[in-house]
This record gives C-alpha cells, sequence and structure tokens, in this order.
C-alpha cells in the first residue's frame, strides 16, 4: 500500500516587501500568530537563530506581511504587522522578533480630548477613520444608533473603539486599512457578508478542554443611570432578577444604561461554556468570529454552536503548523 505523504507547512514572510522567506526558513526555532477579536492586537513573534551572527536585527517600525498554509496549496494571507519589539539572546544566539497589526499602532493610539453631542455611532466611527484615512465598515442598523452625549478624555482613539465595542457587545477594531464594527457573533462581516462556518471532528485535535459554569450562570443584568430631573438613581434590568448581575457604574441615560446590560448580558452568556481546542492540522483559514460546529465529542459539546474568540497558529520544525483555538459558545 503506497504511503499517503504527509502535509509539510508553508509560510511566508516580508519584510517592507522583501521576501525574507528563504534567509529566515533554514534558521526558523518558532512563528507564532495570534489572532483577537478586536480588543487586543494581532500578534506576529518569530524566533530565529543567530548562531553564526549573520542575522542582521531588523529595526522597529519596519512592516511584516505574512502568509501561512501548506504546501501545494495556497497561502493565507494573515495581514500586516509593524515591528515594535526585537531581542538578542544567548548563548545560543537568538532573534526574537515581536510585531503587532499595523493598523492599531501610531496615530490611533494618540491621547485626545474631546466630546460628542446629539450624534450617532456611525457619525463617531466615521469621523475616527477619516482622521486615520480609513475606510468604515459598520454592520447594517448599528450606523443609526445615537448617541446624545459621548467623551474622549485623555484617550486615545483604540481605545474609544474598545470602549464603544464593549458598551454594544461588537467586535470593534482595524484591520486592513477599514475601521470594522459589527455585533460580535453576527455570523456576517460590516458588509453583510456571511462567514464561512466551519465543522471540526475530534480527530482533527491533539488536546481539548471544555468547561460549563452553569452555577455562575446569571439570569439577567441590572445597571443604573442618574436621572437628574428626578435626582436620583434608577435601574434597568436585562433579562430577569432571579440571579442578576449588578453593574458598578452609574451611567448618564436610561439607553446607556440598557446598552451596557444587554451587551454584558451577550457576554455571560456567551461564557457559561468554552472550549479551547488545538488542531494537530493548522487552519490558518480558521480566525476570530467564525462558528464552529464540533463533533465526536459529548452530546453537550456536539450540540451547540461554537463561536471562536482567539486564534493562535503556530509552525516550527519540531511539531509543524498547529492552530490553538478559543472558543466562545454560541447562544444563536
Amino acid at each position: 500500500m503506497r504511503a499517503v505523504p504527509y502535509p509539510i507547512p508553508a509560510w511566508r514572510v516580508t519584510m517592507d516587501g522583501q521576501d525574507l522567506t528563504a534567509r529566515f526558513a533554514p534558521r526558523l526555532d518558532s512563528l507564532t500568530l495570534t489572532e483577537c477579536r478586536g480588543d487586543e492586537a494581532d500578534q506576529l513573534d518569530i524566533q530565529i537563530r543567530d548562531n553564526d551572527g549573520r542575522m542582521a536585527l531588523p529595526r522597529r517600525g519596519v512592516t511584516l506581511q505574512v502568509s501561512l498554509g501548506w504546501e501545494d496549496r495556497s497561502l493565507f494571507n494573515k495581514g500586516t504587522f509593524v515591528v515594535d519589539d526585537v531581542e538578542h539572546s544567548g548563548p545560543p544566539d537568538v532573534i526574537t522578533i515581536r510585531a503587532r497589526s499595523a493598523d492599531l499602532t501610531g496615530a490611533v493610539r494618540s491621547r485626545k480630548e474631546r466630546s460628542w453631542h446629539d450624534t450617532t455611532l456611525g457619525a463617531i466611527l466615521g469621523t475616527i477613520a477619516n482622521e486615520h484615512s480609513l475606510k468604515v465598515a459598520i454592520a447594517a442598523g448599528m450606523a443609526s444608533v445615537p448617541v446624545p452625549h459621548l467623551d474622549q478624555a485623555n484617550e486615545s482613539d483604540i481605545n474609544l473603539l474598545t470602549r464603544l465595542g464593549k458598551r454594544f457587545d461588537a467586535v470593534a477594531t482595524v484591520k486592513a486599512g477599514t475601521l470594522i464594527f459589527s455585533p460580535i457573533g453576527s455570523g456576517t462581516t460590516p458588509s453583510g457578508a456571511e462567514l464561512p462556518a466551519t465543522q471540526i471532528t475530534r480527530e482533527s485535535g491533539d488536546q481539548h478542554r471544555y468547561t460549563v459554569a452553569d452555577r455562575e450562570k446569571y439570569s439577567g443584568v441590572r445597571a443604573y443611570w442618574g436621572d437628574r430631573n428626578a435626582a436620583r438613581r434608577k435601574a434597568v434590568l436585562v433579562g430577569t432578577a432571579e440571579n442578576e448581575k449588578k453593574l458598578q457604574a452609574t451611567y448618564a441615560t436610561e439607553q446607556e444604561a440598557r446598552q451596557h446590560a444587554d451587551a454584558e448580558f451577550k457576554r455571560l452568556e456567551r461564557g457559561t461554556a468554552t472550549m479551547n481546542y488545538t488542531l494537530a492540522l493548522g487552519r490558518a483559514d480558521i480566525s476570530p468570529e467564525q462558528t464552529l460546529t464540533l463533533s465526536g465529542f459529548k452530546n453537550e459539546i456536539d450540540g451547540t454552536g461554537w463561536l471562536v474568540a482567539k486564534a493562535t497558529h503556530s509552525i516550527d520544525p519540531n511539531s509543524g503548523f498547529t492552530t490553538a483555538l478559543e472558543l466562545e459558545h454560541s447562544p444563536t
């Protein structure tokens, strides 16, 4: 019987447009790409051997572009990153390069002081995008959401985006030159295109860890707001009061309080069950916000939908190409 050849990992790294793959390949100790949903920057870590001292240290601020996959197949472009940390250690001498999403560095992290009044979520996001020469992609129905007042006090634009994302339970990030704002778990891109769903069997993985926390399951979330006319604090409740969680902050309006309560309730629902799963054969096509179905586990695991919260793709000479997934229960 003819043996089936084992797939061979493939990758490509360019630095400011120059292809360095052939130079890095014989020296590579590890390449790790961590893709996050939006509240953190995607991060690329490359470790290469420099035992002969012939490798130059890359400058901070240079741009890396990385693609991952398998030989004899198309590689997946995983984006552009800016080098912000370089380390040389030894012996044996090793160079460690750390880079973060190119769109989440520079001016977008500069702090600002300003306020918005009687506006919409779309107008705020559009202003930020325009200031950084970005395209803007906001999910249908979110752009018109009214925002009576919003302060940006000594806060960067990226921190403000993160705060708005938590307020509306949305992916709020910048990728490929586009400011993206879309509900978590919607299963679609901000333009409305459907994200591909993926099915994975137990045979695809090396390790898994499933956790369910029904004992901590909240029935609702209560948030408070200050009613200036009545000169007292009032509350809104999303869900039921049987086992409610109370938010500590006091919000300016009833609408804002309800938005925060609704977003927190959705986060709690997703967190009732989590799954960590390492794929023996890496899947560069899987990224955060994709929905997954699993099979070959317990009924509780197979019988629910899963949402990718984080994907970590790793290539090294010993273990090959693997993908570690952090999954959340998808209530919808």
